[in-house]
């Protein structure tokens, strides 16, 4: 199966999508995928361009992303609360030549040595295909080893980095996840995760559709209106992350989620008093998985009435695991390295970057660069990450960026970045800076700066001067002993 035949699974008035604003019957969105299919074909899209999405979550973001997929594109999804420096970094990188967009995005001047990709709004469309008929397009040989997707996910250097995702691997990962979770067409969804984020379009929209369930979709993460959207939709079905569950332990009643048989968490290690006391309140568990973007995400998940605590599960169908030592060797039960991952939903690699995509693909396995561990029963358990990065509300934040940033502001002569525990966020960023010699700082002054650099979850939420950071023999500097300080 390929992605956007996802969208025939459910056929007739049966429903696909539930929004603040409108209602699409199955029947309804393979129309609104046609028509989009034809306008796009139209205005040029062919088989393998990129084709950039920046649409907040919406029955649009569907429409487009199935429109592109069906003509063989591939969708290069935009995190939204990005700037345009950074919006402008990917589109370059992946050779955007369309962007599809929900408002106009100010990106001139931002591509060096490239054209501006030409941007689509989407009112303009939706003009566009009520007032005219469009053509179908000829007939397109997408295969399911074709590339589908481009998540861009920054390495520690701060690079962002696009792991290609095909067809089988989207499609694969969403059936396994909907075994997992024993999804079925009764189900009814919420998704409140980002749609540009791999966890809330495969676990929420990609898995809906597989099994021709429904999807309730909301556009941003207001607590209270999203308890009342579950309670009074009918969503059977939440996907989060740790700091949503810190809200709804705290504001929902448990009348509000009386009807959810299923809460799932990830992004970040859910804290096991965030779980009691949930499940306290509701009586009703949060089961914990784990994935990445190279891994389509979903790798490991907890079995329905066979979780345990504080682990991230077991590995998901046709998925297998492994935990090494520094030479690639397995180690045994409750030995802690790097755990590795095989399986049908694993990147092809990262686009263009044959260095990057060698050292972190080796010998058919992913190397995710996460410390974990398994017990007597195979379940996993990640302790930490093996690469510095920051999970802020289930969204990376990769310090080396944050720090290139930093540097560049006049007075400031050394920066480092480093995760610090957020009872609403999970983490936050922590900023340590040096000062040049004979500088103030001028903080109201470096966060104006930082706003029009960073997006709003990536800019330091404290900012603390030191008169030097700590180093070792080499120079380099210990992060270890920063967050030895913020503990």
């Amino acid at each position: 199966m390929l992605v956007h035949e996802l969208i025939l699974t459910g056929t007739g008035n049966k429903i696909a999508i539930y929004e603040k604003s409108a209602v699409y019957s199955y029947d309804q969105m393979q129309q609104k995928v046609s028509s989009y299919r034809n306008y796009l074909y139209s205005l040029g899209l062919r088989r393998y361009d990129n084709i950039a999405l920046h649409i907040k979550n919406s029955a649009e973001f569907i429409f487009s992303y199935m429109a592109i997929a069906s003509l063989g594109g591939v969708v290069v999804p935009l995190n939204t609360m990005l700037t345009p420096r950074e919006i402008a970094f990917i589109l370059k990188d992946a050779e955007v030549k369309h962007l599809i967009t929900d408002k106009v995005l100010d990106i001139s001047g931002q591509i060096e040595g490239a054209a501006p990709p030409v941007q689509v709004l989407i009112t303009s469309l939706e003009k566009e295909i009520s007032a005219n008929s469009y053509p179908n397009p000829p007939a397109i040989d997408v295969r399911d080893f074709d590339p589908c997707v481009i998540l861009y996910t920054s390495g520690t250097t701060g690079r962002p980095k696009g792991a290609l995702l095909s067809h089988s691997n989207l499609v694969s990962n969403a059936a396994a996840f909907s075994q997992a979770t024993e999804a079925g067409p009764d189900d009814n969804i919420l998704c409140v995760l980002p749609m540009f984020h791999s966890f809330g379009w495969t676990c929420c929209i990609g898995t809906a559709l597989y099994n021709g369930a429904s999807v309730t979709i909301v556009e941003n993460f207001l607590p209270k209106d999203v308890i009342a959207t579950i309670r009074d939709m009918g969503v059977t079905m939440v996907m989060g992350v740790p700091a949503m569950y810190n809200f709804y332990t705290s504001l929902a009643r448990p009348g509000d989620l009386a009807g959810v048989r299923l809460f799932a968490s990830g992004g970040a290690s859910l804290p096991l008093e965030i779980l009691e006391r949930f499940h306290e309140k509701t009586k009703k568990h949060v089961i914990e998985g784990y994935g990445l973007s190279e891994a389509s995400p979903v790798v490991a998940f907890n079995p329905l009435g066979r979780t345990k605590p504080g682990s991230i599960g077991l590995p998901l169908r046709d998925i297998k695991v492994k935990v090494v030592d520094n030479d690639s060797i397995e180690l045994g039960c409750g030995e802690i390295r790097e755990l590795l991952v095989q399986g049908p939903n694993v990147m092809t690699g990262y686009y263009n970057l044959p260095a990057e995509t060698a050292e972190t693909l080796r010998d058919g396995w992913l190397y995710t660069g996460d410390l974990a561990y398994r017990d007597e029963d195979g379940y996993i358990f990640i302790v930490d990450r093996k690469k510095d990065i920051i999970i802020v509300s289930g969204l990376n934040v990769y310090p080396r960026e944050v720090e290139e940033i930093l540097y560049q502001y006049p007075a400031i002569k050394e920066a480092a970045a480093i995760g610090v525990p957020d009872r609403s966020r999970g983490e936050s960023v922590r900023a340590y800076v040096a000062l040049k010699d004979d500088m103030k700082l001028d903080k109201k002054d470096l966060m104006a700066y930082l706003k029009t650099n960073l997006a709003q979850f990536k800019i330091p939420r404290e900012i603390i001067e030191v008169d030097a950071l700590p180093k070792n023999a080499t120079g380099k500097i210990l992060k270890k002993e920063l967050r030895h300080i913020a503990s």
